[in-house]
This record gives structure tokens, C-alpha cells and sequence, in this order.
């Protein structure tokens, strides 16, 4: 698997297009630092960068750090899908990857992904089990059929087996895949109610959205074959993000991962207003951060499974397997990691509501 570097010149970029924010902000400076303190001290181990958390500080306290404070920028429409720039695949492609016993890689990586110049990356987990297979998210149309088709074939796995589909929110990079994998597989779709209800109305393109399948539930399990994942509704990135609970196997080991289903909190996107305030919506996050991380530690989960591999070295570490020896620790557990990633999502919420609520 190949891993590429992200310069400073490309975080510094994300901070200027990744974050909503609401214009003229300032609000208390004073308390927007003691959050920002707490989300620097969990981004940053000495001596350690394969878990430096310091790109999602940046990222998700951008706003908060801005003299001016968190500024909201035009929502702006997708152009049709017959306007659409497709990136060559060069910009996109990525080898697929075995994770865990049961888990593999098929994810994306590069500057076209998401949004042109801007790295960052989208992940597709697939939870192999007894009875079939789970994927989390999907990935774009034009991906779809060589990242998880070719992908999973190229795992020794059988596409067709794909039974369920969870989309984590109602953005494209989670759920523009998901409709062919729809119509090829027949596979149900999973996703929270509001967040169907954004897809509905989004003017993303209609011909690739996914046809309304099944309806998340907070605490829904999912279950097949031997395998159970747990679905909970964490709003703040969409009105209906879903973060997942998935068991891990390693050998004779157990593990459970945690997928948290965004990265910044959302006020609108294509048309679609997903709160009522920006106050709202980073409150929302916040609150569901807070609750995530009190789920995942009552759980035991220790690995956190990104959404986005920029963010938390992932496509390092998943390198680093191939080197690991029998018995040595597994480079993406770590129960340290997946509490540092929610406590900086909750403080850079924090952080900036503090500047616009003074």
C-alpha cells in the first residue's frame, strides 16, 4: 500500500474550505483557549507521529483559532451529473488492504477526491462474516466498482456476498457508491431517517442516489451471520450521522472498533438546512461526541476506524502490517487514540461555540 505525505501547505488549505462557520464571530476568545488547550494537549504524543492527531486538531479548531473568529461560508449547489469532472483514477486509487481477521480496507486517496487540491481520502470497511458481508460506506459512483468490487475480489472475497450497506451520514463521499452497489447486489441500504430525509432533498444528483432501504435506529444491531455491529445516532455533522460499534478479530484476540461517522459539525450543505442555528449544530456534535466516547469505553472498544485516513495516519498504520511480526501489538488498537479523536471533536465544538456565544 502506498502512503503519501501531506504537506502543511495542504492542512493549512484545509482549514480554509473544510469548516462551516458563522460570519463576524468573535465571542470569548478567553473561553474558546481553555477548550483549545485541552484539544491541542489530546492531539500531540512526543516522539510518536504515527498517532499525531495534530491535522484533525487543526481542521475541526480552525475556525476557533481564526482571529475573526468562525466565519459561514455560501452554501453553493453540485454541478449535474453531466457537468461532473471525474478524476483519473491515478488520483483516487488506492490498493485495498486485510485489516483484521474480518475487516479490510477499501478506501480511497488523493487530491481529487473530495474536493479538487484538497487531500483527505475516504475509507470503505468491509466486516466479513459468517453469512455474508457489511459494508460501512461506500465511496463515489466511479470508485465503487473498482475499490470494492475489484477490491474485495482481489481480498480472496466475493462481492456478491454484500448484504448491508451503513452509510454514516448523507454526504456523496459516503453514499454515491452505495446505489450501484444497490442495484448489483441487491444489498440493503442503512440509514438514519433524517439523514434519508437530507438525501431526499439534497441537489446531489438524483441518479445516484441509493432507493430508501432500511432505517437506522439509535442502539440497532445489526446482525449476520456470527457478526453484530450497533448503530447510534450522532447528530451534529448531519441531523442523522451514525457511528458504529463493529467486533474485531485478530488470531485468538477480540477487539472492537469505533467508527465515527464525521469529522467537523454542518449547518448546510446543497440546499439543505440542517439546523436551525450554527449554535445548534455545534452543540449537537459536541453532545454527541460526549456521549460516543461514554458508549465506546462502557464497550471496550480501543480502535478507532477513520472515515477519512488524513486525519489519523491510517494508511500508515495499515502499511505497518506488513512488517508486523506474530504476537506484536496491532498498529491500529489503541484505546488512547480513539479517546484523544472524540476528545478533540468535542473541545474544537466547544471551542467554537464559545466564540460565537459570548
Amino acid at each position: 500500500m502506498k502512503c503519501r505525505h501531506i504537506t502543511r501547505f495542504s492542512a493549512a488549505l484545509l482549514l480554509s474550505v473544510a469548516i462551516p462557520n458563522v460570519a463576524g464571530a468573535q465571542g470569548s476568545k478567553e473561553a474558546a483557549q481553555v477548550h483549545l488547550d485541552k484539544a491541542k494537549a489530546a492531539a500531540w504524543r512526543p516522539g510518536d507521529g504515527l498517532n499525531d492527531l495534530t491535522h484533525l486538531y487543526e481542521t475541526v479548531c480552525g475556525p476557533a483559532l481564526n482571529p475573526k473568529g468562525p466565519q459561514e461560508p455560501p452554501d453553493v449547489a453540485p454541478p449535474p451529473l453531466s457537468q461532473r469532472k471525474v478524476p483519473p483514477r491515478s488520483d483516487w486509487y488506492q490498493e485495498p488492504a486485510k485489516v483484521f481477521d474480518n475487516l479490510y480496507w477499501l478506501g480511497s486517496w488523493g487530491s481529487a477526491t473530495r474536493v479538487p487540491d484538497r487531500p483527505g481520502g475516504d475509507s470503505t470497511w468491509a466486516v466479513t462474516t459468517s453469512s455474508g458481508i457489511i459494508l460501512i460506506d461506500s465511496g463515489y459512483d466511479y470508485s465503487a466498482p473498482t475499490l470494492i468490487t475489484e477490491g474485495l475480489k482481489k481480498m480472496g472475497q466475493d462481492p456478491a456476498q454484500i448484504k448491508y450497506v451503513i452509510l454514516s451520514h448523507a454526504h456523496g463521499d459516503r453514499y454515491f457508491g452505495s446505489r450501484y452497489i444497490q442495484d448489483t447486489y441487491g444489498a440493503h441500504i442503512i440509514m438514519s431517517e433524517k439523514d434519508w430525509d437530507v438525501l431526499a432533498r439534497s441537489d446531489e444528483p438524483n441518479e445516484i442516489k441509493p432507493k430508501k432501504d432500511m432505517v437506522a435506529t439509535d442502539g440497532m444491531k445489526v446482525t449476520l451471520g456470527d457478526t453484530t455491529l450497533t448503530l447510534y445516532l450522532t447528530p451534529g455533522h448531519t441531523p442523522g450521522t451514525i457511528s458504529t460499534l463493529v467486533p474485531l478479530k485478530d488470531g485468538n484476540e477480540k477487539h472492537i472498533g469505533a467508527v465515527w461517522g464525521g469529522i467537523n459539525p454542518s449547518l448546510i450543505r446543497y440546499r439543505v438546512k440542517y439546523f436551525a442555528d450554527w449554535p445548534e449544530s455545534l452543540k449537537s456534535w459536541s453532545a454527541s461526541a460526549a456521549r460516543f466516547q461514554t458508549i465506546a469505553a462502557k464497550a471496550g472498544a480501543d480502535t478507532y476506524l477513520t472515515i477519512h485516513p488524513f486525519y489519523d495516519n491510517a494508511l500508515e498504520k495499515i502499511h505497518l502490517l506488513q512488517y508486523r511480526k506474530p504476537g506484536s501489538p496491532h498498529p491500529l488498537v489503541s484505546k488512547d487514540n480513539l479517546n484523544r479523536f472524540l476528545t478533540i471533536i468535542k473541545e474544537c465544538s466547544d471551542a467554537q461555540l464559545a466564540r460565537i456565544e459570548d
